[in-house]
């Protein structure tokens, strides 16, 4: 069904941004990917533009991991492919917002996934 234009809402990418973000300290937090061939997680800067084709990289704030098909990747441009030794079910997603750190966990075995260079979010929200 159509819904009304929100400048908040994604409108050509399929994406959803928690409504609590973070401006300070550590948060961990889960995400059940199940099994499931096409699926990214991550967060990202409130300010991240929202209309028309998205690009998901650090450039544009966004800090992710994702599967399509049988390939995992950190999606940065370019992405970088993932080796892992099962298919997690649960990634984990560890923010230190004063250190600038983005880490994702598989949580089952605690098995760490994929962390990205530090970064300065520059006293922005951050949302998941």
């Amino acid at each position: 069904q159509p819904l009304p234009d929100n400048p908040k809402r994604f409108d050509s990418s399929r994406c959803v941004l928690g409504c609590q973000g973070f401006t300070g300290g550590r948060h961990y937090w889960e995400v059940e990917v199940g099994d499931g061939e096409a699926w990214a997680v991550g967060v990202a800067k409130e300010s991240v533009r929202r209309k028309g084709r998205l690009s998901v990289n650090p450039k544009v704030g966004i800090w992710a991991v994702g599967q399509c098909g049988s390939q995992y990747q950190a999606l940065t441009s370019p992405t970088v492919p993932i080796s892992l030794l099962a298919a997690p079910r649960v990634i984990g997603i560890y923010l230190d917002y004063e250190a600038g750190r983005v880490a994702f966990f598989d949580s089952n075995n605690e098995a760490p996934i994929f962390t990205y260079p530090p970064a300065s979010f520059a006293g922005e929200q951050i949302l998941p």
